[in-house]
């Protein structure tokens, strides 16, 4: 075998184990929405994955790197965790659980998807060097995935959003947002400390660093709707396997298998696109939601067509330069 085709196959399996995570990440959105049907509350939820995804990350430690690197640390800097965790972990979830109540889970899948662009829109407010700078592309490209995730939101409420519509619509997008600017102001810390934290350890690190607002929040949970059905537990222990442990680890296995081949992984994380065709098969099928129509369709494209063109941008820009490859990357990792 050449190592022409072995790149070749190293890469479709990379896309090939890529689409599989979009599949466990999927299912957050159509299990958080099962609960949501089912009566639980939005805070029991948002803070059983998390209790229950420290537990399950746990024995994974001793083969990524060990735990006592990031409880160093953390032991370090807590208020830097703390507030990271704050950002990228608790405000993140609390408004994506929060939002679940709001319609199907491809409509929340459709618009999170923001989340793709929107760590490079906010890097103007987090770097002083040459980070800061947005490309102009990749703000076109932003332009387009706003334009699919509003068609996508008209189209569910029938052209006129209420206010409970407009309510979601500005949860998901904050978590949208949330999500990568809290893993990017951690990765902003750790690299002025000099502390060596791979990806897996970081998600580890900041889910301790966020264990006493979600206790928190439990609390809350518990004072307005009492003790947890057996179901959300389940429900909610399933989206921390499937897409705190499992997707999140075939994520980092498929980018890392093509980090040195921009073209391969920008294929690999295009493969996000598929988390809005995965929800709206599972939502119908097992949800018994309704099927997108309409111009929510037509969102529907626009969103996966400006993921694609994303990830075309990352491997553009980064050819033939793995520091630009790594630097470009999604912010799945934490």
């Amino acid at each position: 075998m050449n190592e022409t085709t072995a790149d070749t196959r190293r890469a479709l399996a990379a896309v090939v184990i890529a689409l599989a995570s979009a599949l466990f990440f999927t299912l957050t959105y159509v299990l958080n929405r099962a609960s949501a049907i089912d009566g639980g509350h939005w805070a029991w939820t948002a803070s059983l994955r998390y209790l229950i995804t420290l537990p399950l990350l746990l024995p994974l430690m001793p083969w990524q790197g060990g735990v006592a690197p990031a409880w160093r640390a953390i032991r370090a800097h807590p208020w830097v965790w703390l507030r990271c965790s704050a950002i990228g972990f608790v405000g993140f979830y609390v408004l994506l659980c929060y939002a679940a109540d709001s319609g199907p889970s491809w409509l929340v899948a459709g618009s999170f998807q923001f989340t793709v662009i929107a760590g490079m829109l906010c890097a103007p407010l987090i770097y002083r060097d040459a980070r800061r700078r947005i490309p102009r592309a990749a703000l076109a490209i932003g332009a387009v995935i706003v334009a699919g995730v509003l068609l996508l939101q008209f189209g569910h409420a029938d052209g006129a959003l209420d206010r409970a519509g407009w309510i979601a619509l500005a949860c998901v997008l904050g978590a949208a947002v949330m999500y990568p600017l809290g893993n990017r102001l951690l990765l902003l810390h750790l690299e002025r400390t000099g502390e060596d934290l791979n990806a897996t350890q970081r998600v580890f690190g900041m889910t301790l660093a966020s264990q006493p607002l979600w206790i928190a929040i439990a609390a809350f949970a518990w004072h307005e709707a009492g003790v947890p059905s057996a179901g959300h537990v389940w429900l909610a222990g399933g989206v921390a396997l499937s897409a705190g442990v499992i997707a999140t680890i075939l994520f980092f296995q498929a980018t890392g298998m093509v980090r040195d081949n921009p073209a391969a992984l920008g294929a690999a994380e295009a493969m996000q696109a598929a988390e809005l065709l995965f929800a709206t098969v599972l939502g119908v099928v097992f949800l018994h939601e309704a099927w997108p129509r309409g111009i929510a369709i037509w969102g529907a494209v626009l969103v996966v067509l400006g993921i694609v063109a994303f990830a075309a941008l990352v491997a553009r820009r980064s050819a033939g330069s793995l520091p630009r490859t790594r630097a470009l990357r999604t912010d799945r990792g934490a």
